[in-house]
């Protein structure tokens, strides 16, 4: 039971003991107490005074001296006006922490039975994934593991996008100047490789483009009337005609692609459980068109296409098939969202997307509703901001994105750099080094990343993430080490402390604060996943870090002298570590044991 609802049950009993009315708990409001006045927690005394016809002050009074003298887990209270402050015993802290520590799930929440599906990353096949990826990757994973710590049955999917004009351009190019390449002619990774045909056909676009102005077309013009341009339409129609050629090179160039997606995937930590393409699943909705139609829903232009009037709800009319029947984006969008409910019985669906998209997300939902699906209301689009650099923002067309690959080992070798200045690493294995390093740069950039609040958009540091001080990822591994450090060296002098004796210690102020944080930890939970936001864990694990370092640096845990309290405090470290790799291992961080 959380310290609120303990007191809130304790004061029910008081309330009928004293005034004879009964009181559900529930009703009761209890919270944290304010920082500027003694207290554990504040029973808000004013909606009582119906109850006891007296003062705020005499009822708070009446209430607190019931509960200290029934209540052997409170030891004081104090009443200010219609607050009543609460002061826990002793025995309140041995008792909640002893039910923390023995709980090896503590902060993992009970099943709800329900099944969500989380859309992310869906990447283009025509270029490698870049720092905005991986930001959209890590919010969706984190996601992921925080809803499936919350108790929900979690899905995570990811739609490739391998069709349209803009795959074309770079099998294009790659047929001017590509030269026959191959990843394994050219030594690179196969993403890589065509994602640099993309930025050729941008260049071959850019000077045909040019010479079309000199000959006196105007510039608008010209880039309608591109030669490259054209080609690459005339490709994607012989590419939906099924034409084998055209097939044959797009197979082999996807898996190109796909093979190196996969490499990064790995580096990351990042898997899924359904991996969905564009041109499996292009066609989906056109069904869902004919339904709108007949409800009325839809209406049928003069040239044959198909729109849904939405200006009723302050937006404009949303085009669902051309005059030549082929469908849209949002048309493919209401297929697989009714497929995908359909096939995995979901209760909710969760697509991670930039804020470029909320108007589009916007539009699904009330599509989807207008056609009477009611679980289009538990559609919810994860927007987030864009990532920027100190250097500006990033355009792949032009080649001047960070490339995701090129990130990871950026971090990498800025985690070794930072750590072998340090010099924390001494007397450590090259391979342990090696693999600590890899660790550190990936929490470093995971942190920074999620510890921002997804709606916001981030400047990306990589130099300020690797800091071994402060709000970073590194800080909290080296912390979890630390206590790693002090527990080895415990056993090492025989020192057990598996069947510590809780109840029989009394616990110092900043051991207190520590148990309070500790306790905090399912509620954070519950609170990010309602949120969607990771970032309330990652700053949660910040300010646990940060306590036991205060803690630690007020405390010489290993000389204290009496060995029942140091067996408790060896517990309480052992705990808190637990909690902390908990955390982190929502945000797919991993914690080493030495650093």
């Amino acid at each position: 039971m959380t310290p609120d609802m303990f007191i809130a049950s304790k004061a029910s009993e008081a309330i009928k003991a004293i005034y004879g009315a009964d009181v559900e708990a529930s009703s009761l409001q209890v919270g944290v107490t304010r920082k500027e006045f003694e207290g554990d927690y504040t029973l808000v005394v004013f909606p009582l005074l119906k109850i006891s016809h007296s003062a705020p002050e005499n009822t708070g009074k009446a209430i607190g001296d019931w509960l200290v003298a029934n209540v052997p887990e409170i030891s004081g209270f104090n009443c200010v006006k219609g607050f009543l402050n609460i002061l826990f015993s002793n025995l309140y802290w041995n008792e909640l922490f002893a039910e923390i520590a023995s709980d090896p799930d503590f902060g993992l929440l009970p099943s709800t039975g329900k099944n969500v599906m989380v859309e992310f990353s869906s990447p283009n096949t025509n270029k490698p994934l870049h720092l905005g990826h991986i930001r959209n990757n890590l919010l969706g994973d984190s996601v992921s593991r925080l809803l499936k710590a919350s108790g929900n049955n979690v899905i995570k999917t990811t739609l490739v996008n391998d069709r349209g004009v803009h795959i074309c351009k770079s099998m294009l190019a790659w047929q001017k100047v590509g030269g026959g390449a191959t990843p394994e002619s050219s030594g690179k990774k196969g993403d890589h490789l065509v994602g640099d045909m993309y930025v050729a056909f941008n260049d071959i676009f850019n000077k045909e483009v040019d010479e079309l102005v000199a000959s006196g077309m105007d510039k608008e013009q010209a880039k309608k009337e591109a030669p490259c341009l054209k080609e690459a339409h005339e490709m994607l129609q012989k590419w939906e005609a099924g034409d084998k050629d055209v097939r044959d090179l797009w197979s082999r160039m996807n898996k190109w692609v796909l093979d190196g997606f996969e490499q990064t995937y790995a580096a990351l930590g990042i898997s899924f459980d359904k991996v969905y393409y564009e041109s499996q699943t292009y066609l989906l909705g056109k069904s869902l068109v004919q339904k709108g139609l007949d409800s009325g829903v839809f209406t049928r232009d003069p040239d044959g296409s198909v729109w849904c009037d939405l200006t009723a709800d302050g937006l404009d009319r949303k085009l669902l098939l051309r005059s030549d029947g082929t469908s849209v984006y949002i048309t493919q969008d209401l297929g697989t969202a009714e497929r995908r409910f359909a096939e995995y019985n979901l209760d909710s669906h969760v697509y991670v997307v930039g804020d470029e998209q909320n108007y589009h997300f916007q539009v699904l939902k009330l599509i989807l509703s207008k056609l009477g699906f009611e679980w289009a209301q538990n559609i919810f689009h994860l927007s987030y901001g864009m990532v920027e650099l100190p250097e500006g923002k990033m355009k792949s067309r032009e080649g001047t994105v960070v490339d995701a690959d090129d990130l990871i080992e950026k971090m990498y070798l800025e985690a070794k750099a930072t750590s072998e200045e340090s010099g924390k690493l001494e007397g450590i294995s090259e391979e342990k080094k090696e693999k600590l390093y890899r660790m550190i740069g990936l929490g470093a950039l995971k942190y920074f990343i999620i510890k921002v609040d997804p709606k916001k958009t981030m400047l990306f540091d990589p130099k300020e993430s690797i800091d071994f001080n402060g709000n970073t990822g590194p800080f909290i591994q080296y912390t979890h080490a630390r206590i790693r450090s002090i527990l080895r060296k415990a056993t090492e002098r025989g020192i057990s402390y598996s069947n510590a004796t809780i109840s029989a210690v009394p616990f110092s102020a900043k051991e207190i604060r520590l148990v309070k944080l500790l306790d905090l930890f399912p509620t954070k939970v519950a609170e990010g996943a309602a949120a969607y936001s990771p970032a309330i864990i990652a700053n949660y694990a910040y300010d646990l870090a940060k306590e036991f370092n205060q803690y630690y640096h007020e405390t010489p845990i290993l000389k204290e002298e009496d060995m029942s309290m140091l067996q408790v405090r060896l517990v309480l470290i052992d705990t808190l570590s637990a909690v902390l790799r908990r955390a982190m291992g929502i945000l797919g961080i991993e914690l080493p044991e030495m650093m």
